[in-house]
């Protein structure tokens, strides 16, 4: 039950005892509980969950970029400075050319290549936000997710992080 349904229902038992039975000093006031709900909202799933939770973010993202940007005039150039922000809390290690373990899918030793987010997790993402911008009343035909140039980023990471790992992406 909402908070504003328990006070309503509060504050209407509080009136009812104080009017009625002012003057019946002997008679003793039952209890007022409120109906509990008898229909309650389905728990979402754990896709629903996690695509709110990233469309939150992205929308607290364009709050705090400098200068703020509001989602009808976000463009691909936009999520793609999105998708490199989240970098910085990636777990995924990425060689570079120069580190000896480039191309070794399972390296021996660390290294000091840094840690990117998975192309996998920047996929399932875009495709979470991808729905969650057109369920939010976005157009599908200004969709910023299903840009050219967002394609065309997620692309590259696959590559180059099927390459830094030694694996090879056939079509």
């Amino acid at each position: 039950m909402s908070a504003a349904v328990a006070a309503a229902a509060a504050s209407a038992c509080v009136s009812f005892n104080s009017t009625t039975h002012q003057s019946d000093q002997n008679h003793r006031s039952i209890p007022f509980s409120p109906p509990s709900p008898q229909l309650s909202l389905p728990a979402l799933s754990r896709y629903e969950s996690q695509k709110r939770r990233d469309w939150n973010t992205f929308v607290q993202y364009l709050k705090n970029h400098r200068p703020p940007l509001v989602l009808c005039r976000c463009s691909g150039a936009h999520v793609l400075e999105f998708l490199k922000y989240l970098d910085q809390f990636g777990k995924t290690k990425v060689h570079t050319y120069n580190c000896s373990f480039f191309g070794h899918l399972h390296p021996l030793a660390s290294c000091p290549c840094p840690l990117r987010q998975a192309w996998g997790s920047l996929d399932a993402l875009i495709g979470r936000l991808h729905a969650a911008f057109e369920e939010n009343g976005g157009q599908p035909e200004m969709n910023p997710f299903g840009a050219r140039v967002v394609r065309l980023y997620l692309r590259e990471v696959r590559d180059a992080q099927a390459k830094a790992r030694g694996i090879a992406y056939e079509k």
